[in-house]
């Protein structure tokens, strides 16, 4: 396996007014029902970073650990890149308290929630950035609880050399089925390993098709049973998985998502760019080739490009 990313084709070109404005390069892997690889385009084998598309696995980790969620809609948000409104707000505060922590116990960074009335509801009531409202805190709070469960102490649980970090390491590894070449440190400022395209969609295949009950399979059905709670009001991931029975989806920063679906099959996405616009057009054409079809896939098919706050062309699929 290569150590180095080597960039990809071009898989989605930006059009405005008829003119073709931009063009986006990336990668993508498709593998079949049995984790074949079906279709590749790019580098598939080389490690990137794929961002919050690495928490289903965290999730495993944090359980094999002794993570006990009081239901599946915790685990979900352990799992999720949540907008920050109070469905998601309210779970991750009642965590924390369950366990005697306030939020000052994170060490996810302040911000705002990402969905917009959410953001402008705290803005309205004189509020700012709070550790709470950031994505990750869901996964932020699983860790602290891990920590708990299994006797250790939480104040450097972001160290990658924390036994809790060694552990999360340990369980993307088996998942993915190859090494993590390299650990960085993501925009929450928790350990963040690096996987190839291949061994991504390898993972999140492996966690549809786990055995019912199986700590794999448990982190998949609470995600699928919670699709708002994995990101919230009108995000991708969660209409995907609203949309098409037993589809997995997490994106991840930087262009990256991967999905899976048992016994269909799986994708993982890359843009080297790291535009989000392009992604879901990708990913929409890559899953079309499993032979999916459904509404959703309609819908997310072209990103809509504004001029004057009217359509004015797309983003669309070249892959």
């Amino acid at each position: 396996m290569s150590t180095i990313y080597g960039g990809g084709v071009p898989l989605a070109q930006m059009t405005r007014s008829g003119f073709v404005e931009s063009r986006h390069h990336g990668s993508v892997v498709v593998l079949d029902g049995k984790g074949a690889v079906a279709e590749a385009t790019g580098d598939v084998v080389a490690p990137v970073f794929p961002r919050s598309s690495n928490k289903p696995m965290q999730a495993v980790g944090m359980l094999r650990q002794g993570l006990r969620p009081a239901d599946a809609a915790d685990l979900a948000v352990i799992c999720a890149s949540h907008f920050g409104q109070e469905c998601h707000l309210s779970r991750v505060r009642a965590m924390l308290a369950a366990a005697g922590l306030d939020e000052d116990t994170l060490q996810c960074p302040p911000d705002l929630p990402l969905e917009q009335d959410a953001r402008e509801s705290v803005l309205r009531a004189g509020g700012g950035p709070a550790r709470v409202q950031m994505n990750c805190s869901g996964k932020h709070t699983g860790m602290l609880l891990t920590c708990l469960a299994a006797g250790w102490s939480y104040e450097t649980y972001r160290d990658p050399a924390h036994p809790l970090q060694q552990g999360l390491r340990e369980a993307v590894e088996d998942l993915a089925g190859e090494p993590v070449t390299a650990t960085g440190v993501d925009g929450c400022g928790a350990p963040l390993f690096a996987l190839s395209l291949t061994a991504l969609a390898t993972a999140f295949l492996r966690l549809v098709d786990a055995e019912p009950g199986s700590l794999e399979r448990t982190v998949a059905d609470a995600m699928r049973a919670h699709p708002d709670l994995v990101a919230g009001t009108g995000a991708a991931d969660t209409r995907l998985m609203a949309g098409i029975p037993g589809l997995l989806a997490k994106s991840g920063a930087e262009g990256v998502v991967a999905v899976a679906i048992p016994e269909v099959g799986a994708v993982a996405v890359k843009i080297d760019d790291g535009a989000a616009r392009a992604r879901l057009p990708v990913l929409v054409s890559a899953l079309r080739r499993l032979d999916l079809g459904a509404s959703v896939l309609d819908e997310l098919a072209e990103t809509v490009v504004l001029g004057g706050g009217e359509p004015v062309g797309a983003v669309r699929p070249l892959y």
